[in-house]
C-alpha cells in the first residue's frame, strides 16, 4: 500500500492542516480499537446508512463477510483471489460476493487454475477479523475528509474516465476469477505534481495529477491503476492489520493512526506511515510485508491489464521510465520511493510481457482529453493558466505534442479559466477539427498525434458521435454557460446528455445549465431522478436543493440538504434540516412519517460515530 509524499517531507500546507488530520485519524482509530467481533455482524443485522433515498426510509442491507470452508487447507488455491468463487458452487450454487454479483455455479474443476501458481502466497487473504463492510466504512470516513481537501479534484470528466478504466480492469478480474472480494471501486484525483497513487480501505484509490500527466499512453495509466486495484483485491490493508492482532487492540489502533496520518498527509510508503503511529518493533516486519505486497500487486495488476485488452508492455514502459528518472539528477520520483522499483520487479514484468500474446490495443480518445484537462487542473493562478497555454501551444508548434487534439482541448480549457471565452470556443473548434482528422485516418500520418485510434467511448459510456467525446461536448456547454449564453448552454448540454447518458459529467453540465437558465422545474425533475438512481452522490442532492429553492419548494430543499450533509458526515446540520422540514406546517402525514424515520436513522448514526470518537480517547 502506498500514499504519496514521504513522511519526512513536511510541507507548510501539511503543517497547517495537521490538527484536522489528527482529529480524523483519532476518530477512525476507534473503528479498529473496538474488538473485531463488533464488526462481524450476523447476516441481516442492519445499520443506518446515509445514502438511502430521502423519500424512502430504511437501512441498506449488509452483506455477510466471505467465508472459506475451514476443511480446505490454506494456499491450495493460492492467495485470496479465486478461492471464494470456487467454493461458491458447493452448497448454495453461487459465490458470496460482497459486490452483490452472483458467482458462477457448477463444477469448480471446470475452471482453469493456471494463474494460481503465478501469485505469491502471503497467507490467508480473507483479511482476518476486519470484514469488507468494516473496511468500506473506514474508507468512507477517510474520504469525507479527503473531499474537503482543497487538493481533491471532484471534476466529473476526470472521475468518469478513471472509473471507466477501473471498470474495464474489474471486469477483467471477474473474468479471471481474481479476487473473491470485489468492492465498488471509486477512483479520484488529487492536485499533486508528484508521480504517485495510493489505495485506501474499501476500494477507494487516489491518483496524483502528476502521475496522470507523466504517462504517455492509456495502457501506462491503466497499469498503475491495475497495480493499486491489486492491493485492494488482495486486501493488503486488512491482511496487514490482522497480522498485528496479537499485539492487542491498543497497538492495532495506534498503527491505524499512523496509516491514516500517512494517507491524509500523502506521506510516503506504508512502512513510513506505520512508523508515525505505532511501536518501532513493528516497522521492519511491515516493510517486508509491504515489499511482498508490491510484488503481488504487480502480478495481479499485470493480469488485469492484459485481460482488459490494454498493452501489457505499458507497465514495463512506465516502470522503466521511472527507473531511469531515479538514476538522474532530478531525484527519485515519489512513485519509485513508495513502490520500490527493484530489479526483480522490473525483470518480472518484462518476462511476463514477453510471454503475453501480442495485441494492438485501442486507446480511448478520452485519455488524451482528460490528461490535458488534468494538466490545467494542476494549476492554481491566472499566471499558471497562461503559462500552461503557452506550453501546450509550443508543443503543437514544435510538433512534439502526443495528441494535437488534446493539446487544443487543454488550451481551450485553460482559456476558460482566465475568462477568455471566445478564444476558448475557437480553440475547442480546433480540437474538434484535429480529432476529426485523426479519426478519419489523417492523424496516423501526423507526428504528434495519438499512438492509436478508437471511436469507442470509455467503458460504461455509450458511443455518441464518432468524431466527438464527452470531454468535447461537455466543454462546449460549459463555455456557453460561462459566457452567459444560457439557452445555447442548455441546448448543448441536452445534446451531450443524450449522446452520453451514462456520463456523470454530461448530467452535471445539464443541471448547471438548467439552473443558470432558471429552468428550475426541469432541473428538479432531473436531479430527483439522479438521486433515486445514485443516492450516494452528494452532487445530485445539492442540485435538487438548488432547483427546489428556485421553485420555492422548501420541504424538498431541506430534505435534499439533509441527505447532502449526511453524506458529508455533517450530522448536526443534517439533523437540523430534517427537524425544520418536520416542523413545517405544509408537511403531510406521509412525508412526516418518512422524515421521522430518516431523522431517527441520522440521530442513531451520529450517536454511534460520537461514541467511536470518544472511545478513541
Amino acid at each position: 500500500m502506498c500514499s504519496g509524499r514521504r513522511a519526512g517531507v513536511l510541507h507548510s500546507s501539511i503543517l497547517s492542516s495537521m490538527h484536522l488530520k489528527r482529529l480524523l485519524a483519532a476518530s477512525l482509530c476507534a473503528t479498529l480499537a473496538i474488538p473485531p467481533q463488533a464488526y462481524a455482524q450476523a447476516p441481516g443485522v442492519a445499520t443506518p446508512a446515509p445514502n438511502a433515498s430521502a423519500l424512502v426510509s430504511g437501512p441498506l442491507d449488509d452483506v455477510a463477510a466471505p467465508v472459506i470452508p475451514p476443511s480446505i487447507a490454506q494456499g491450495v488455491f493460492g492467495t485470496y483471489g479465486g478461492a471464494q468463487s470456487r467454493f461458491g458452487a458447493s452448497g448454495t450454487g453461487q459465490s458470496a460476493n460482497p459486490s452483490g454479483t452472483a458467482g458462477t455455479s457448477g463444477n469448480a474443476s471446470s475452471r482453469s487454475p493456471a494463474w494460481v501458481p503465478q501469485l505469491p502466497d502471503l497467507g490467508d487473504g480473507s483479511g482476518g477479523a476486519l470484514t469488507p463492510q468494516a473496511e468500506r466504512r473506514i474508507g468512507e470516513r477517510v474520504m469525507r475528509e479527503i473531499r474537503r481537501d482543497p487538493d481533491y479534484i471532484g471534476d466529473w470528466l476526470v472521475r468518469d474516465y478513471l472509473d471507466s478504466v477501473a471498470a474495464r480492469l474489474a471486469a477483467s478480474a471477474s473474468a479471471q476469477f481474481i479476487g473473491g472480494y470485489r468492492p465498488d471501486f471509486d477512483l479520484f484525483a488529487m492536485r499533486d505534481g508528484q508521480i504517485n497513487a495510493f489505495s485506501l480501505p474499501g476500494g477507494f484509490i487516489g491518483v496524483n495529477t502528476g502521475l496522470i500527466v507523466a504517462t504517455q499512453t492509456e495502457s501506462e495509466l491503466a497499469s498503475v491503476l491495475g497495480h493499486e486495484m491489486g492491493h485492494v483485491l488482495q486486501r493488503h490493508i486488512a491482511r496487514m492489520l490482522s497480522q498485528n492482532e496479537r499485539s492487542g487492540y491498543a497497538a492495532l489502533a495506534g498503527m491505524l493512526f499512523g496509516i491514516l496520518a500517512g494517507v491524509l498527509a500523502r506521506s510516503g510508503d506504508l512502512g513510513s506511515a506505520i512508523a508515525i503511529g505505532s511501536q518501532a518493533y513493528a516497522v521492519d516486519s511491515q516493510l517486508r510485508f509491504s515489499r511482498a505486497a508490491e510484488h503481488e500487486a504487480d502480478r495481479v495488476g499485470f493480469k488485469l491489464l492484459a485481460g482488459a485488452g490494454y498493452d501489457p508492455w505499458g507497465m514495463v514502459a512506465f516502470f522503466e521510465r521511472l527507473d531511469r528518472a531515479s538514476m538522474s539528477d532530478a531525484g527519485v520520483p515519489a512513485y519509485a520511493r513508495t513502490h520500490p522499483l527493484t530489479v526483480s520487479r522490473i525483470a518480472d514484468m518484462q518476462d511476463r510481457a514477453r510471454r503475453a500474446a501480442y495485441r494492438q490495443p485501442r486507446q480511448s480518445p478520452e485519455y488524451g482529453f482528460v490528461r490535458a484537462r488534468v494538466r490545467v487542473l494542476q494549476d492554481r493562478s491566472r499566471g499558471d493558466y497562461l503559462d500552461e497555454i503557452s506550453r501546450l501551444r509550443a508543443e503543437i508548434d514544435d510538433r512534439v505534442a502526443l495528441n494535437v487534439a488534446a493539446n487544443w482541448y487543454g488550451i481551450a480549457f485553460a482559456q476558460l479559466q482566465v475568462e477568455r471565452n471566445d478564444d476558448a470556443a475557437a480553440s475547442l473548434a480546433n480540437a474538434r477539427a484535429a480529432f476529426a482528422r485523426f479519426e478519419a485516418g489523417d492523424g496516423g500520418k501526423t507526428r504528434g498525434s495519438p499512438r492509436s485510434s478508437s471511436t469507442s467511448s470509455p467503458a460504461g459510456l455509450p458511443s455518441g458521435s464518432p468524431t466527438s467525446s464527452p470531454s468535447l461536448d461537455v466543454l462546449a456547454a460549459e463555455i456557453a454557460r460561462r459566457a452567459g449564453r444560457t439557452d445555447e448552454a442548455v441546448r448543448l448540454a441536452q445534446a451531450a446528455h443524450a449522446a452520453w447518458p451514462a456520463s456523470h459529467a454530461a448530467t452535471d453540465a445539464l443541471l448547471q445549465a438548467l439552473i443558470a437558465a432558471r429552468r428550475f422545474k426541469e432541473a428538479q425533475t432531473l436531479a430527483r431522478s439522479e438521486t433515486e438512481s445514485e443516492p450516494g452522490q452528494g452532487a445530485w442532492w445539492q442540485y435538487l436543493a438548488q432547483s427546489s429553492a428556485g421553485l420555492g419548494d422548501l420541504l424538498t430543499q431541506r430534505r435534499a440538504l439533509a441527505e447532502k450533509f449526511a453524506l458529508d458526515g455533517a450530522w448536526p446540520s443534517a439533523i437540523r434540516q430534517l427537524k425544520e422540514a418536520r416542523d413545517m406546517k405544509s408537511v403531510g402525514f406521509y412525508d412526516l412519517s418518512t422524515i421521522d424515520a430518516r431523522l431517527h436513522e441520522f440521530e442513531a448514526r451520529y450517536k454511534e460515530e460520537r461514541a467511536e470518537d470518544k472511545d478513541s480517547g
